[in-house]
């Protein structure tokens, strides 16, 4: 039985298809779900010509994140179920949004983590990476992918 189910939310179809799989899983279950966005400021440093503020720039990522979190939470919240939120910030190119949701995973802890996945593949899947393969390969948990169709 998955008592605490983690679930990646970043606003995309795909991770919409992973929350309604986790809604479904904690009615059958009973199971308390964690709603978790990665915001990733990482990239905004990579340039040092950037056109705009980056504390402006820090400011719209972060509340678009609260945005989707509470999306997502009115979701569940309409299934008649409760989540908790996290919304964690990534500030350096040394971390990445894989590595951040597996240590969320442990510290909670999670029995399970739900994680959308776009299915790329060739040139996509090298030049984009995949937030749920970096999961797959370091959680010591299972990990549900969803693929949406």
């Amino acid at each position: 039985m998955y008592s605490k189910v983690l679930v990646a939310i970043d606003g995309s179809p795909t991770s919409d298809a992973a929350l309604d799989e986790a809604i479904k899983l904690a009615k059958e279950q009973g199971s308390t779900l964690r709603l978790v966005h990665v915001v990733d400021e990482g990239p905004a440093y990579l340039n040092a010509d950037t056109p705009f503020q980056l504390d402006e720039y820090e400011r719209a990522l972060h509340k678009a994140g609260e945005r989707i979190l509470e999306k997502a939470l009115a979701r569940v919240g309409a299934e008649g179920l409760q989540a908790e939120t996290k919304l964690i910030q990534i500030v350096t190119i040394n971390e990445h949004a894989a590595d951040e949701l597996v240590a969320e995973a442990q510290r909670w802890p999670a029995n399970l983590i739900v994680i959308g996945t776009h299915g790329r593949r060739g040139l996509r899947r090298l030049l984009l990476g995949s937030v749920a393969e970096g999961v797959i390969r370091s959680a010591n948990q299972p990990v549900l992918l969803i693929r949406a169709s």
